[in-house]
């Protein structure tokens, strides 16, 4: 079987050849014996490319400027079992993984791989074409009968009969401001079907915020939110996407027994989560996705948890004979050589500090910044993080005439480069202006920018405005943005929130790669621990009163930060014994009172 897809945002026929014929059709050798297999589509703005009359020898791909076309051959077998395609050139779907009551699906994949496709099409927000367009488009007897003999059967049967309540979790909830006004209360008691708003506020820590606009939360807030919204409604289906992004380790885990708790009452429920340890910690089984982003994905069969995601990291497939990666992810059991030994002349070196925000109050014990080194911070939300970032990034000042970290960066004409929490760029540029400022930035090296816009993916999306891009791909601009600055000290909140597996482990070795090539130093706000564990030199806790008071210890090393900062969250983590990633433990297991026994709670002793 094989497929063609053309990417419409990157094609650019008047861009590529304006004045002459595009290369794709100039060169394609069918097209030169009289076949039409590319021709121009009938609005002149892209082309379109006749599948059965190709024959796969990939001249057009080497020939397209923008990358635009992929020609893929796949196994003769998921000719029958394409699901839903977007259109002939566009992304296709095969299969779909299987939900079941009184269970938590857990989804896992790249980003553009097919995972918000299959939730909206369990959702019933889109309707399943089976690879058909316009007047041969199947009807709801055709779906259900391709489904025949699989629980999907009844489950499409019950759907179109409009037997099912479903409720859906967007991924991006940064656009629900946008969309809903009003205060928490008031959205939430709107939402409360059964009483158990109460319950709900307790469990997820909404007390505080109950009497605030949605317009004034945190990223941390409205996911909470949202996520306590979609539990309250009295739905037969869960669909959940990416309800971990900007949440706290203890939000997290939080979020997670939630989640677990619907199936009590034998709800389904559908997670695309791309926290490891908590797609483990929430899953009962799981569904690995895998292809070519943007262009096709493949969902496997289903698979026990800890088998399901120990095969996504070593990325062979066995039942269905396929390898989806080429190196198998590794994660280190001990914490690495404490690299303090290593790190280069002091950057930065500030007194203890005090910053006052309406009822809020932060404190921060001094210390000093290397070159070389990356600061992984870690803290509850509300406890002063990005307030701390913001200091150093000097957008606020701290509070008095003494110690103030802004005019010890101005004295010492230190520049500051920063990725916030909330990317904000201006919407009409396209993402080609980033990537012409790396090819053009004289302070860079070509090794470096290289890694940075190949890492990051940026080619493939040089063509589109920051208005249309994704969560995900908005979030990989704005860090390229960031490490492509000229600056002495990198500021980055949140890096990982929106990215996949894949590209969360990229911009983890990107991080450590640059810092240490340019020879500066970096402080990363993060809540994935695993993340920070691969970022990471030394780690600065944040401890307190979340939206009262909040205090930055000075930096640790790998271990006690950890140790310290699962401490105050009351959570250790164990280790697979294949691939040494991190688990969460469940409280009161023998394990997790073993290792709080010997003060042990990321780094287990052997």
């Amino acid at each position: 079987m094989r497929i063609a897809v053309l990417n419409k945002d990157r094609c650019k026929p008047d861009k590529c050849s304006p004045f002459g014929e595009k290369p794709c059709i100039k060169y394609c050798p069918k097209v030169r014996t009289g076949d039409k297999t590319i021709q121009m589509s009938s609005n002149g703005k892209s082309v379109e490319i006749t599948e059965s009359l190709c024959t796969g020898c990939g001249i057009c791909i080497k020939k397209c400027p923008f990358n635009a076309i992929s020609i893929i051959n796949l196994p003769d077998p998921l000719k029958n079992q394409i699901t839903y395609r977007y259109g002939p050139d566009q992304f296709s779907l095969f299969r779909m993984a299987i939900p079941k009551k009184g269970k938590v699906l857990g989804l896992i994949g790249q980003n553009g791989i097919g995972k918000s496709t299959m939730l909206s099409i369990l959702s019933g927000e889109l309707r399943m074409n089976l690879g058909k367009f316009a007047e041969d488009t199947p009807d709801n007897e055709v779906i259900i009968n391709f489904f025949k003999g699989s629980e999907l059967q009844q489950y499409f049967i019950d759907l179109f009969n409009n037997k099912l309540k479903v409720v859906h979790k967007p991924q991006n909830i940064t656009l629900i401001p946008k969309h809903v006004s009003g205060k928490v209360y008031d959205l939430l008691k709107k939402n409360d079907i059964d009483d158990r708003l109460d319950k709900i506020v307790g469990e997820l820590n909404l007390k505080e915020i109950l009497d605030r606009s949605l317009s004034v939360l945190s990223g941390g807030e409205v996911q909470r939110v949202a996520i306590a919204a979609a539990y309250l409604k009295n739905a037969d289906i869960y669909l959940i996407d990416e309800p971990s992004s900007y949440l706290d380790v203890r939000e997290r885990i939080n979020m997670a027994k939630l989640i677990r708790s619907l199936t009590n009452n034998n709800k389904t429920v559908v997670v695309v989560e791309h926290d490891l340890a908590i797609l483990d910690y929430m899953s009962d089984y799981i569904s690995l996705f895998y292809g070519v982003p943007g262009a096709y994905g493949i969902i496997s069969h289903p698979q026990g948890v800890r088998v399901g995601i120990n095969i996504y990291l070593n990325g062979y497939i066995k039942d269905e004979n396929v390898r989806i990666r080429e190196e198998p992810v590794k994660f280190h059991e001990r914490p690495p050589i404490d690299s303090l030994f290593d790190i280069g002349a002091s950057i930065l070196s500030y007194e203890n500090l005090e910053k006052t925000l309406g009822d809020f109050h932060l404190s921060v014990v001094g210390s000093e910044v290397h070159a070389g080194e990356i600061l992984g911070i870690l803290g509850p939300n509300g406890i002063g993080k990005s307030t701390f970032i913001d200091l150093i990034a000097s957008n606020i000042k701290a509070d008095g005439d003494i110690s103030n970290i802004n005019e010890e960066i101005s004295l010492n004409k230190l520049k500051v480069s920063l990725k916030p929490q909330y990317i904000q760029m201006p919407e009409s540029n396209l993402v080609s202006s980033t990537l012409n400022k790396i090819k053009l930035a004289p302070y860079l090296s070509q090794s470096y920018k290289k890694r940075l816009i190949n890492g990051l993916k940026l080619e493939n999306i040089k063509e589109r405005r920051i208005s249309e891009l994704s969560g995900g791909e908005l979030q990989r601009v704005a860090i390229a943005d960031c490490l492509s600055s000229e600056a002495d000290i990198y500021l980055l909140d949140e890096p990982s929130a929106f990215l996949d597996i894949e590209m969360r482990l990229t911009v983890a070795q990107l991080l450590r790669k640059s810092i240490e090539e340019l020879k500066k130093s970096a402080f990363i706000v993060e809540h994935d621990i695993i993340t920070q564990d691969f970022i990471a030199d030394s780690i600065l806790v944040f401890e307190g009163t979340p939206g009262i008071e909040g205090k930055a210890l000075a930096p640790l090393s790998l271990r006690d930060g950890f140790n310290l900062f699962l401490k105050m969250m009351g959570i250790t983590f164990r280790r697979e014994k294949l691939t040494k990633r991190p688990r969460v433990n469940k409280i009161g297991s023998t394990k997790d009172v073993y290792q709080k026994r010997i003060n042990e709670y990321y780094y287990i002793p052997k």
